[in-house]
C-alpha cells in the first residue's frame, strides 16, 4: 500500500515525496483513513513508528478548505513537552508547504508577546502544552470554541507528568462537535477514563504489542556490585569509550544527576551536555540542533527526551540509571535504531535497582538481558568528578570525631593542651577574700516611659454635639 491509496490529495503527497517518504507505517495505514472520515481514533503504538503523520496529513487536509478568525484556531494538538511541541510544528511545515495554513506554537520558555501577535492575526493550527495554553485563555487571550480537531500525542506522557486535569478542563473548553484524534504508547487505567468521556465512538487502532522494544536494538545491562555514585559515572565512561559509539543518549532518573553527570563527562574529556526541563529553552533549543547536527556527541537527559523526539542518526542509548517506570525503558532505547537501523542499549544496574529491572524484563517480555563482562573499580576522588567537591564537604551539623563524647577520656592531645588562661584578681582582693569584680558592666537603671497622650476631643466639643 503507497500513500494514494490513503485518499490523501495531491498537493501532500507531492510535500510526502519531497520528504523522501513512499509507504505508510502500519499506523498510519490504519489511522489515516479513519481520520479522512471525520471519526474519532485512538491510536496505540509503541515509539517511533510514524504517530506524527498520522495526525499531521488528515489535519492539513481538512484544514485546506476554511479561514481562522482572530484568537480562534481551528485545530489544536497538545504535547506533553516543549520539544516534541516543536517536533510536531516542523512536521506540520514540512508537509503543509504547499497549503497556506497559519500555524502558531505555544510552550514555555518564549515571550507571550509574540505568542499573542499570531494568535490575534489568527491561526488554523495551535500547537501548545498543556500549561502554556491555559495561561493564555486565562489572559482572555484565546477561545477555544472554533476547534474542529483536537489532537492528544502521548497522552500517557501526559499522565506522567500529572497533566490530565488540565486535559479534562481543556477538552471542556472545546466544542462538543470536534474531532478528536488521541494518540498513546501504553493505556493505563487513567488514560482509558479519559477517552470514555471525552471521544465520540472511536476507532481503535491498535499496532504491535503496547511497551515492546524495537528487533534493530541491541540491548546489554552492565551489572555493578556497589550503588556508589562515583562507580557507576566511572562505569559510564568506559561504556562511551568502546569501539563503534558514534554518538548516544545518556538518560538519567533526576534532574539534579543529568547536571552531575553532564559535568562530569565534560571534566574528563566527553563533548556532552545536558537537558532537562529547568534550563532555559534557548539553550534546551541549542542543544538538540548541536546534537542532531553532530556538533555534539553526548545528550546527557532526563525524560523529556524519551518520548517522540525524531533524531534518526542516534547509534547508542545508556542507561545511567533503571527506570523508576518500566515503560520508560522502552521509549528510552527507543530513541536508536529508528528507521531500520541498528542501535545498541546499555543499562547500569546496580544491587538497588533489582525490583526496577524485573519489571523491565515482564514489561518487555525478554526472560533476561545479556550482562557485559566489565571490570569496573572505584575510581579516587579528585577534582575531574562532577561530585567531588560536594562529597568531601561536611554535613552541615556533622559531630567532630576528636571531641569526646559523654563518658569517654578526653584525647592526648586535648590533655597535653595548656588551660586557658584566666585573668587574674588584684592582689589586695585577692589576699582579703574580697569578692572578684564584676565581669560585666552594670545595668543602667530603666526610664520611666512618659505617659501616653491620649487624642481625643479634649475640652473643645464640636457644635453638631450640642443641638
Amino acid at each position: 500500500m503507497s500513500f494514494e491509496d490513503l485518499g490523501l490529495e495531491p498537493t501532500l503527497l507531492k510535500a510526502i515525496a519531497e520528504a523522501g517518504y513512499s509507504t505508510p507505517t502500519p499506523i498510519q495505514k490504519a489511522a489515516i483513513p479513519e481520520a479522512l472520515k471525520r471519526r474519532d481514533v485512538l491510536g496505540i503504538a509503541q515509539t517511533g513508528t510514524g504517530k506524527t503523520a498520522s495526525f499531521t496529513l488528515p489535519m492539513i487536509q481538512r484544514l485546506g478548505n476554511g479561514r481562522a478568525r482572530a484568537r480562534m484556531p481551528r485545530s489544536l494538538v497538545l504535547c506533553p513537552t516543549r520539544e516534541l511541541a516543536a517536533q510536531v510544528s516542523e512536521n506540520f511545515e514540512k508537509y503543509g508547504k504547499h497549503h497556506k495554513l497559519s500555524m502558531a506554537l505555544l510552550i514555555g520558555g518564549v515571550s507571550f508577546g509574540d505568542q499573542d501577535l499570531k494568535l490575534t492575526r489568527g491561526v488554523d493550527v495551535l500547537i501548545a502544552t498543556p500549561g502554556r495554553l491555559l495561561d493564555h485563555f486565562e489572559r482572555g487571550k484565546l477561545l477555544l470554541t472554533g476547534i474542529e480537531v483536537m489532537v492528544v500525542d502521548e497522552a500517557d506522557r501526559m499522565l506522567d507528568m500529572g497533566f490530565i486535569p488540565d486535559i479534562e478542563r481543556i477538552f471542556k473548553l472545546t466544542p462538543p462537535t470536534r474531532q478528536t484524534l488521541f494518540f498513546s504508547a501504553t493505556m493505563p487505567p487513567e488514560i482509558t477514563r479519559l477517552t470514555e468521556q471525552f471521544l465520540n465512538d472511536p476507532v481503535r487502532v491498535e499496532v504491535d504489542r503496547p511497551a515492546t522494544a524495537a528487533e534493530t536494538i541491541t540491548q546489554r545491562i552492565l551489572r555493578l556490585e556497589t550503588k556508589d555514585d562515583r562507580t557507576k559515572r566511572a562505569a559510564l565512561r568506559k561504556l562511551l569509550e568502546q569501539d563503534g559509539v558514534k554518538n548516544g543518549i545518556i538518560f538519567c532518573n533526576r534532574k539534579t544527576t543529568v547536571d552531575i553527570v553532564a559535568k562530569s563527562l565534560q571534566r574528563h574529556g566527553f563533548n556532552a551536555r545536558p537537558i532537562h526541563g529547568d534550563l532555559a529553552q534557548a539553550y534546551r533549543t541549542e542543544t538538540l540542533d548541536k546534537f542532531r547536527s553532530g556538533e555534539l556527541q553526548f545528550l546527557v537527559a532526563s525524560d523529556v527526551a524519551a518520548r517522540g523526539l525524531d533524531i534518526p542518526a542516534v547509534s547508542h542509548v545508556f542507561n545511567f540509571d533503571v527506570p523508576i517506570h518500566s515503560d520508560d525503558y522502552v521509549h528510552r532505547i527507543g530513541r536508536t535504531g529508528r528507521a531500520g537501523r541498528q542501535g545498541c542499549a546499555f543499562m547500569i544496574v546496580t544491587p538497588a535497582d533489582g525490583r526496577a529491572y524485573d519489571a523491565i524484563l515482564r514489561t518487555t517480555g525478554a526472560d533476561s538481558i545479556e550482562a557485559l563482562d566489565l571490570k569496573i573499580e572505584t575510581p579516587p576522588r579528585d577534582e575531574n568528578d562532577g561530585r567531588s567537591g560536594r562529597e568531601e564537604r561536611p554535613r552541615r551539623g556533622a559531630r567532630d570525631d576528636r571531641r569526646p563524647r559523654r563518658g569517654e577520656s578526653r584525647p592526648a592531645e586535648f590533655r597535653d593542651r595548656p588551660a586557658r588562661e584566666r585573668p587574674a584578681a588584684p592582689v589586695g582582693e585577692a589576699a582579703s577574700g574580697a569578692p572578684p569584680p564584676a565581669l560585666h558592666r552594670e545595668r543602667r537603671p530603666r526610664r520611666e516611659s512618659a505617659p501616653e497622650r491620649v487624642v481625643g476631643l479634649g475640652d473643645h466639643v464640636p457644635g453638631f454635639l450640642l443641638r
